[in-house]
């Protein structure tokens, strides 16, 4: 038994780049699981995974070339069944151990060579056995198979290969791409596992151009980055290639000067370095004119059509230059940069003739072409979904600012759809809304009402920025808000991992704009609004809607604010919250509240009181005096008569830490209740006057959070 580290690589046609990543990780991944388990690989084993555009290799150290043996015991059958009244083997018996390959030509013998052990209610027999370990090639062949198979390709293809065979014939394989060379190395020993009509060997092909030698053979296993780099000119490591392109693009964009740097893109990073094998960053340039054109057009056809990185000068602002990744490093560079330059003009050039088409027309003009567009074949078209975002945005303006901002939130949900019927949104759909800003200053419009053109698709992801303006969140809110009322009302609810119209993401929209904008507007009502709004389009009820879409926001709050734990739910249910706004400030009256030595007492007792009011059913908040007897019940009531107030007034005044903390006081006095008091006395009259002390006490100390949820 020998212990080297194991490489395998699976050379391939060009991967597809945006899962790139995810394939390397997810090849070595499950590889190196696969050895582990079959005893081949130790637990602590290091796990390196490489993945350029044309492989995916493993490197997995402290590898064995034959794992241990393993002592098993395997459970027979019962004793009562194996054996019968006279400790004999049954033929049930018997005939299992055959087939388990045991010699039982001596009965006795065999049946005294096995264990019995309780098991459940009655004794069981056990069979000892050691098994074989899996040799190295045995178990990575099953651990590539298994690797192979979960690989998750977006796409399978089918390709032939030649087969081996006198006859001449053809054998078909299904894989995201044909392959072509398969390593596996233990140490410096070929280890002949078989893969995709491929044998594993000991050499690859280096860069398609620039490789020293062709194949590239390797000597040993802990040598496959440093030789591929040397003799195949390929940076195997995914992540050294990326590291490798950030770094030659911060050195180009400090040589153009100017304080420029390139335009920050994780997505369109990971993609590049899915598509080279040995980067060389170039600079590029194009002509001042297009300048002209709003930089985000240009940014998005440079980006998503060519994958180049443009380069932003100090004040944010788009540059005449970019910078390309190449897979050569010619030695005159001038032909490779002159030909993306080439290439990007035209796209360019359609950019600013899209935006000067786009501005020979009013977005007022747009407006009526709208109902010609189909929203949802049962909420009918844009034009008349419009209708009822400006229904919906007039009404939440009228709260939040009276006439003329409710006037300003109709003008800009009126207008705010209708760059989806530009030229330029036509080709760049993740511009829409961006390019109703332009074209609104382009109108003479507010600047109040091109932002919230722009700005009523926000937040689009989360941790996005809301709406600057007060139109704009009134006519996000609207938008957002008549998406989930009326696929709410439709029955399109998400389910499980679907949410084909980002309803999730629209809740945690509408829930952060209330929050985190402070809005003094009450979310069912909200809903209602929006519902009426729909005339007779949903199948389903008023309060149907209500209750699913007002449960599935609040499950949205809870998992916005999940770190919170049981603080956030003692919040939510707590019968006085009105406004959503006023979360985090009870928030943190809860965490102070928390932290106080009595909180756990007045939080067990509130759970008790809870339970006492749901038994005695409906209970009314009052209290006579004159029936309280024990010198228990009349030391809270009259503490209560001292401190309920001012944690009233505190709570009025919007002082929720303070306002909790007052009733830290109350700890003693419900603790001398419980114990000395008979709350459901036999005499009715003193029962329903203690019920009564209760509920008072209850409705106070649940003003800001339910206290009972924070009970352990």
């Amino acid at each position: 038994m020998t212990i080297q580290n194991l490489l395998v690589e699976l050379f391939v046609e060009e991967l597809p780049p945006k899962v790139l990543n995810k394939l390397g990780a997810a090849f070595s991944g499950v590889l190196a699981e696969q050895l582990k388990a079959q005893g081949l690989a130790p637990a602590d084993a290091v796990v390196t995974a490489f993945a350029s555009p044309r492989r995916l290799a493993a490197h997995v150290t402290g590898v064995l070339s034959q794992a241990p043996d393993k002592a098993v015991q395997q459970k027979l059958m019962p004793e009562a069944v194996g054996l019968d009244a006279a400790g004999n083997a049954t033929p049930a018996l018997l005939k299992k151990l055959q087939a388990l390959g045991t010699d039982v030509s001596d009965p006795a013998a065999a049946v005294a060579a096995l264990k019995r052990a309780p098991d459940g209610k009655a004794e069981a027999l056990f069979y000892d056995s050691v098994v074989q370990g899996a040799s190295l090639q045995a178990g990575l062949q099953k651990a590539l198979e298994e690797a192979l198979a979960k690989l998750p390709i977006p796409k399978v293809m089918q390709y032939q290969l030649e087969t081996d065979c006198e006859l001449p014939g053809w054998t078909s394989v299904n894989f995201v791409r044909p392959a072509h060379s398969l390593i596996a190395l233990h140490g410096s020993t070929v280890v002949p596992v078989k893969a995709l009509g491929l044998t594993a060997g000991n050499s690859t092909q280096g860069h398609r151009f620039e490789a020293k030698v062709s194949p590239v053979v390797l000597a040993h296993a802990d040598q496959y980055a440093e030789v591929l780099a040397r003799d195949g000119a390929v940076i195997a490591s995914f992540a050294e290639r990326r590291a490798e392109i950030v770094r030659q693009l911060q050195a180009a964009a400090a040589k153009v000067g100017g304080g420029c740097q390139p335009i920050e893109d994780e997505a369109l990073l990971d993609e590049v370095t899915a598509l080279v094998e040995r980067p060389n960053v170039l600079t590029c340039q194009f002509e001042q004119e297009f300048l002209g054109v709003p930089q985000e057009c240009l940014i998005l056809t440079m980006k998503a059509n060519q994958k180049y990185f443009p380069l932003i000068d100090a004040s944010g602002k788009l540059t005449n230059r970019f910078l390309v990744v190449s897979n050569i490093t010619p030695d005159d560079a001038s032909l490779v940069i002159g030909g993306n330059e080439r290439v990007v003009r035209p796209r360019l050039a359609d950019a600013k003739f899209f935006f000067d088409q786009d501005r020979k027309k009013t977005l007022e003009s747009r407006v009526e072409g709208l109902s010609k567009v189909v929203y949802h074949n049962k909420l009918g078209t844009q034009g008349e979904r419009m209708a009822r975002v400006c229904a919906i945005a007039q009404a939440i303006g009228q709260q939040l600012g009276g006439d003329a901002l409710a006037q300003k939130a109709v003008l800009a949900a009126r207008l705010a759809k209708t760059d989806l019927l530009t030229d330029m949104v036509g080709e760049f759909p993740e511009l829409q809304g961006i390019m109703g800003n332009y074209y609104a200053r382009h109108d003479d419009l507010s600047e109040e009402i091109a932002n919230a053109i722009s700005d009523h698709y926000c937040p689009r992801f989360a941790g996005d920025w809301l709406p600057t303006n007060m139109v704009g969140v009134s006519v996000a809110l609207a938008d957002k808000l008549e998406t989930l009322v009326g696929m709410f009302g439709i029955g399109n609810l998400p389910t499980g991992d679907k949410d084909p119209f980002a309803l999730r993401r629209h809740a945690l929209g509408v829930i952060r704009m209330l929050i985190e904008k402070d809005l003094a507007l009450e979310i069912f009502s909200l809903i209602n609004t929006a519902y009426l709004t729909f005339g007779q389009l949903l199948d389903k009820s008023e309060q149907f809607v209500r209750d699913e879409l007002g449960s599935f926001l609040l499950e949205r709050v809870l998992v916005l604010y999940k770190d919170e734990g049981s603080n956030i739910s003692a919040v939510l249910y707590a019968g006085g919250l009105c406004y959503w706004s006023e979360i985090p400030k009870r928030l943190a009256a809860v965490r102070a509240f928390a932290a106080l030595p009595e909180s756990p007492a007045l939080a067990a007792a509130n759970k008790r009181i809870g339970n006492i009011l749901k038994k005695a059913g409906e209970v009314d908040a009052h209290v006579n005096p004159a029936l309280l007897q024990e010198d228990a019940e009349k030391g809270l009531y009259a503490v209560m008569q001292r401190l309920l107030p001012e944690s009233e007034a505190l709570f009025k005044a919007g002082d929720y830490t303070a306002s909790l903390q007052t009733l830290a006081a109350l700890r003693a006095p419900v603790d001398a209740f419980f114990d000395d008091v008979m709350v459901n006395a036999e005499a009715m009259d003193l029962r329903l006057n203690r019920q009564g002390l209760l509920k008072s006490l209850h409705v106070a100390m649940n003003r800001v959070a339910d206290l009972s949820r924070l009970a352990t």
